[in-house]
């Protein structure tokens, strides 16, 4: 299949790890960018090289340092399942026998922690990769489309709807098989199936430990490693709360979005509803859409953004903070309506008024851009621009 050129541009100069989740679509990615000459390709997820690599991780030693041509790369998929190899690339690298660097996938930041501390050190730089940006897409991008079904690149190469809600099913099945159960990273999976589903439901909320412990018949501890495991495994990334001494009645627990829309649809059993400007959950996906896209791009171009969200104790909320370095705040209110009216950012306009050096977003889909009460309204695809998040 045709592959959409990816945002991700990692300096071939030197050893990297690419990081994601799985479908994102980092083997094919990786495959672009290398060719198969001076290349050994090393995958983990095929039985025959992981237990190969599993039973004796020098084996690699040997391979890379005694080869009668030398390997210019060495690419390994999913390096997290044999995490002992990560001792043998930092000992080839440090002998500098060969010249060969090593580019290497994972899913699973967790078992990469330890291992990976010595190698990224200064020896291997982290790169992510995440599902498509509407930059990636260009004009095969669907606002309707990312909406029902997410950006997960299998999701845009397939027609039908129904094969795509049969990958969206059998991927989160994958996950709690592979990325959980078999890395044993919990003991129980009866809750922790719970927990996907109560936890997709709760999708760009605060996040309340208490509520969900009890909805799922376990303790506060528990819940609040589950949701370790969804970061370390890059299914979700968190929103902490924004502090500033002006709104002291801060609600300081952090949000949390799952990393795809459609992975999170079907975590929750929802593939089947339609969602139509019409749906009242079609604000609510419109919003969770932009902040992965302004969180996906943020990594890609380095900008070191970032991300908070700021709700007082009486109920007043902003959707989203960025702190740009060398730039004024910027503070953001996402509609999904086609049409602005003044109480679609009058919140807006009250914050403004509490942090005067800011700049402030309207985001959404009228076409109409204008500034109202020192308020920046603007298409949401304009304003991403303007914010050089796209």
């Amino acid at each position: 299949m045709d592959m959409y050129p990816r945002l991700c541009n990692p300096l071939k100069s030197k050893s990297f790890i690419l990081i994601g989740s799985r479908g994102t679509g980092k083997s094919t990615f990786l495959k672009a960018i290398f060719s198969e000459n001076d290349t050994l390709w090393i995958d983990f997820l095929t039985a025959k090289d992981e237990d190969r690599f599993s039973s004796n991780p020098d084996t690699l030693f040997d391979i890379v340092t005694l080869a009668k041509n030398p390997y210019e790369w060495v690419i390994i998929d999913e390096v997290q399942k044999v995490p002992k190899i990560l001792d043998v690339i930092h000992r080839i690298l440090e002998s500098k026998i060969v010249n060969t660097k090593f580019a290497l996938t994972g899913s699973s930041a967790r078992k990469l922690k330890k291992g990976a501390a010595n190698l990224l050190a200064g020896r291997a730089i982290s790169h992510f990769l995440f599902p498509f940006t509407v930059d990636e897409l260009g004009s095969d991008f669907n606002l309707e489309k990312a909406l029902n079904f997410g950006l997960l690149p299998t999701v845009w190469t397939t027609s039908s709807n129904e094969e795509i809600k049969e990958y969206l099913r059998s991927y989160t099945d994958l996950y709690i098989k592979e990325e959980i159960w078999l890395e044993q990273l919990i003991k129980n999976l009866v809750p922790f199936r719970k927990f996907l589903e109560v936890s997709s439901q709760m999708n760009g909320e605060i996040i309340n430990f208490s509520k969900i412990a009890r909805q799922i018949d376990c303790d506060v501890k528990t819940v609040q490693n589950y949701f370790q495991i969804l970061e370390d495994t890059n299914i979700t990334f968190t929103l902490e709360a924004y502090h500033t001494s002006i709104r002291k009645r801060l609600i300081s627990s952090p949000k949390f979005y799952f990393f795809d829309i459609g992975i999170k649809r079907a975590l929750e059993r929802s593939l089947n509803l339609e969602i139509t400007p019409n749906n009242f959950t079609y604000g609510k996906h419109f919003e969770h859409f932009l902040i992965i896209q302004m969180f996906f791009c943020n990594h890609y171009k380095k900008l070191d953004y970032q991300f908070f969200y700021l709700k007082t104790k009486d109920g007043a909320e902003i959707d989203l903070i960025i702190d740009r370095p060398g730039e004024p705040l910027a503070i953001i209110e996402i509609k999904s309506t086609s049409k602005i009216e003044k109480n679609d950012f009058q919140t807006l306009i009250e914050f403004k008024r509490s942090l005067p050096n800011a700049e402030a977003f309207c985001l959404s889909q009228d076409t109409y851009e204008r500034v109202d009460s020192e308020i920046n309204i603007m298409p949401w695809q304009k304003g991403l621009k303007f914010l050089k998040l796209i």
